[in-house]
Parts: structure tokens; sequence; C-alpha cells
């Protein structure tokens, strides 16, 4: 069999729905073995697009997202969508084409080392030298791309690779894959848990990749711990729930940065620890759990999954009721920006209202976040109730994420409402892909908060230089954009419009873009802020 069809096979057994592409010259073996699949392809108007929906499919259903671009300049086009998953461990298969292997060396047309591109973004990059090893290849990426550390893994063949016939047995063939673990810090880890009477746990996305949300809550509750969590993590524990904290950090809330920075003991549990995290901790001990080596920065340090983690803590770890106590005042006290939200009463409308409103309306949609001013006051304002339901990009957040991103949200959770929040800025980064949503009839709901700026740029901007430059955009007529693409499209200025509009457009099944002029309106700063951080 040609090895285009195995890789589709392989492909396919391994549960794979769709593949998020752009098709070009190095590619084609593969997407004529993909035209006869019960794989289906979403095709995007840009690679990076195709990289930005997969990492989105990734992140809203729990399974790997897969991608595919020629070689040369579309391989290129993937970078930033692949940087975005690397710095935010979001397991993608990531499939280049490339040259045959005779012009290699020969600076032909497209040649490019992609190798040495995309491996400082992904977890391995794998240059099969023929059909064998290829397949070979792939199966050890789709292995790696189910278990921890997770991110994405890149795979270059060479177009005749694609063409070569190869043995069909070879798609029995087992692949090694040997766990890591270092737990020689456990010693310390219990001398430490099982003197601390005011402990904290700070859980990350690990948690959630490594299907431990339930065990985890089970754990909390149990024990009687408090838990905070980082920004991907949202959600694992309902933020409704007695002892969860909400989110920690620099955007984080009252009572978990408080109790931050007076535990006596910080669990911090698949995360990275990032800057941002940091910045709401005291000088507490920390034990880091996280199964990926580089990210381990604690006191303690342990390599090993958190399930198996909280699996040996039990009986070794308890909270009192007074540290319960304490934080359930400061709480009552300092309550997190989403139970005190702004009216709806300004003209022109201020983001941090239009926002609050429209979270109000929709309580149990998803929600796609793009980068941009609006980034703030949707993590204020959202409170998260279930995981995966607040789609962002924590440790890149590149402008232009959130429209391909919703597009591989959609398809992951058609059952659910996507709302896309972005700003005009971002949305002009990757607003092509209008295509694919109006070819699909996704319905997604955009919301495009237009204040005609680049707004974090120009408050930065008169924050440190005393006024802003580059930062204002003349844009298009954003309405009649998407009805160009047979979407349907409304704008909204005023206050009392807001409501009434939203919920006719929540109401339909339908791509729907809304457009909603807003004023300038600085984003707070945060309460707890680091040096290094920006806002």
């Amino acid at each position: 069999m040609r090895c285009a069809d195995a890789i589709v096979k392989l492909l396919e057994d391994a549960g794979i729905k769709y593949v998020f592409g752009h098709p070009g010259e190095h590619v084609l073996p593969f997407y004529d073995s993909l035209r006869t699949s019960k794989i289906d392809h979403v095709l995007l108007r840009h690679e990076q697009g195709a990289a930005h929906a997969a990492d989105g499919y990734a992140r809203a259903s729990g399974k790997v997202g897969v991608c595919i671009a020629t070689g040369g300049p579309g391989a290129l086009n993937l970078v930033m969508g692949v940087a975005t998953a690397y710095k935010d461990s979001i397991p993608l298969i990531v499939i280049t084409g490339d040259i045959p292997r005779d012009q290699v060396g020969l600076n032909v047309f497209q040649e490019a080392k992609l190798g040495e591109v995309f491996k400082p973004i992904t977890r391995y990059t794998f240059k099969p030298m023929d059909g064998e090893e290829a397949i070979l290849m792939l199966k050890k990426a789709i292995v790696c791309s189910e278990r921890e550390p997770i991110g994405p893994i890149h795979i270059n063949i060479n177009k005749d690779i694609f063409l070569e016939d190869i043995r069909e047995d070879i798609l029995l063939e087992g692949v090694e894959y040997l766990p890591v673990g270092d737990y020689s810090g456990m010693g310390d880890a219990i001398g430490l848990l099982e003197s601390s009477r005011k402990p904290l746990i700070v859980a990350g996305a690990g948690v959630l990749w490594g299907g431990v949300e339930d065990d985890l809550r089970e754990f909390v509750e149990m024990y009687r711990i408090p838990v905070a969590t980082t920004y991907p993590a949202r959600g694992i524990i309902s933020e409704d729930h007695p002892l969860c904290l909400g989110m920690i950090g620099t955007r984080g809330t009252p009572a978990a940065n408080y109790a931050g920075m007076h535990c006596d003991l910080i669990i911090a549990l698949g995360c990275r620890i990032s800057e941002r995290t940091m910045a709401g901790f005291g000088d507490s001990p920390i034990i880091h759990v996280n199964i990926d080596k580089k990210t381990l920065k604690g006191d303690v340090n342990l390599q090993m999954d958190v399930g198996k983690f909280m699996n040996e803590m039990k009986s070794r770890l308890r909270s009192s009721n007074d540290w319960i106590r304490e934080l359930v005042e400061y709480s009552r006290l300092n309550p997190p920006a989403y139970e005190d939200t702004p009216p709806l009463e300004d003209y022109p409308l201020k983001p941090s209202q239009v926002i609050s409103e429209i979270f109000n309306l929709a309580p149990s949609a998803i929600i796609v976040n793009d980068a941009g001013s609006h980034t703030t006051w949707v993590t204020l304002y959202r409170k998260v109730l279930e995981s995966r339901s607040l789609i962002y990009s924590g440790a890149f957040g590149p402008m232009g994420y959130g429209l391909p991103a919703a597009i591989g949200v959609s398809l992951a959770k058609p059952e659910k409402k996507i709302i896309l929040i972005t700003g005009d800025g971002g949305f002009q980064m990757t607003m092509q892909e209008l295509g694919t949503i109006m070819e699909m009839e996704l319905p997604i709901v955009i919301c495009i908060l237009n204040n005609s700026s680049l707004g974090i740029i120009r408050q930065w901007q008169e924050m440190e230089y005393g006024e802003s430059y580059q930062a204002h955009l003349k844009n298009p007529d954003f309405v009649k954009l998407a009805r160009s693409y047979n979407i349907k499209a409304v704008r909204i200025e005023k206050p009392e419009k807001l409501k009434d509009v939203m919920l006719r457009v929540l109401a339909m099944n339908e791509p729907f873009l809304v457009e909603i002029k807003v004023g300038e309106e600085d984003i707070p700063l945060p309460t707890i802020l680091d040096s290094n951080v920006d806002i």
C-alpha cells in the first residue's frame, strides 16, 4: 500500500475525526488518500488558521488536534499556531510536506529546513527517511500525544515518501513508550504535607489533560483543602464550589491571591507556575508536581502523574477549620469581579459593560477569548462553572487566535452555543476564516468589540510615553464584510439595543457576526503585579 494510504489509516484507527489544513503540492498524495476517508477535512483559508483551529478542537474536546500544510511557505505559515499550542501544552499532530528527497540541499523552489524551524516549538520533530519509518514515527507521535507531557509533535514527510509503497503489516508493529518519573522528593513532600495547617492547592491544566478532575474534587472535599486554579484550568472545579477560590495570579480573585500570600504550603499540581501565577504567591514552600520535568521550579519537585500523587498523599494532608473560615470570610468581604458586574448605561458603550451583559445572557455558552484589551474583562467577568468552557491562549496570547480557534471548538462541541469575543484589531488578523465558517455553516456568534484602536497598546503608550502612536485603526465595515460571506450580521451602538439584539442572535442556530461599537476604556491594573508581568 502507499505510505499516504497507511498514514490516513493510522489516523482513522486513532479515532481522528477532523484534519485541519490547506492543500499544496507536497501534500497532494495525502489529500488523494484522505479524499475517500471517513475523516473530515476542514479547509481553512490560511495555514495559521488550520493550526489554531486544531488547537481549539483539542482544547474543547480533550483529544489531539491534527493539522497539515505543504512544504516551504505553507509549513512556515503554521508556526504561529504551533508555537501557541507549544506554550500552552496543547496536543497537536502537525504534518508538513516537503520537497522530494533527491532535491534536498539543491536550494530548489520552496526548500526550507523545516525541522530546525519547528524544533524549538514542538515536543518532538520527526524526519522519516522512508515510508516505513514515516509510519513508525507517526505511530510514536500518536502514542506520545495521548500521554503527558503533551504538546505539538511535528512530522515532516517528503512528497516522494507519501507515494512510496510499503509493507501493509508495518501498521501492526508497536512502538515503545517509556513512562517518565522522579519520585526522589517524596519524603520531603510528606514532611511538608504533614506539618501544614494552611495548605493551598494550585491546580493547572495538567489536572485537566491527566483526566483527574473528579479525583481532585473528591480529594479536596475529603480533606477540606482550598483550591485556586491557573487560567487554563478554570472550571476543573466549579467556581461556585465552596472550596474553589478562583484563579490565582495577576488577574486572580482577591480570595485566591490572599490564600497564596497567607498559606503555609502551596501544592502546585499540573501547572507551569508562570510568572503571572507566581505573582499571587507569598513566601511559603512549594511542592511542585508535574510530569514535565522542564517546568518544575518548587522547593520540592516531583516529576509524576498528578493523579498518582493525590493517591499517595491521601491521609497525609489536613487543613484546619480556622483556615477555611478565614478564606470564606475574606471572600465574602472581597468578592470576585463577576459578583459585581457593571450596569449597562454608558454611551458609547464600555467593553466591560458589554462583556458582562453577554455573559449574563449566555451563562452556559463556551466562550472563545481572543487577545486584546477585551481579554481582561472576559477574565474578570466570566464565572467558569465547567472545564473547557473558556478557551484562550494564556501562555502565548496571539491576536487573531479567536476566530479560527472557534471553528475547532464548534466542531468539538456542536451541542453547545459558541461565542467568540474579539476586538477589531485581533479579528482582522485572521478574518479570512469567515470563509470556513460560511462554508461549514458553523453556528458561531462572533462578537467584535470595535473601539477603532489597539486598546492595550494605546493604554501602555499613554502610561509609559505620555501619548499613543500607531494605535488607532481605520476599519472596514464589518457588517458588510460578514454579509459578503453570506453570514448574517448586525451593528449595535446603543445600550438599550444590546440585550434584545443579543437574545435574538443567541436564539439562532447559524453563523452570526455582531459588531458592537464601544468607546476606549482602560483596563484596570492588576491588584497584584510583578514588575516583569505585562498587564
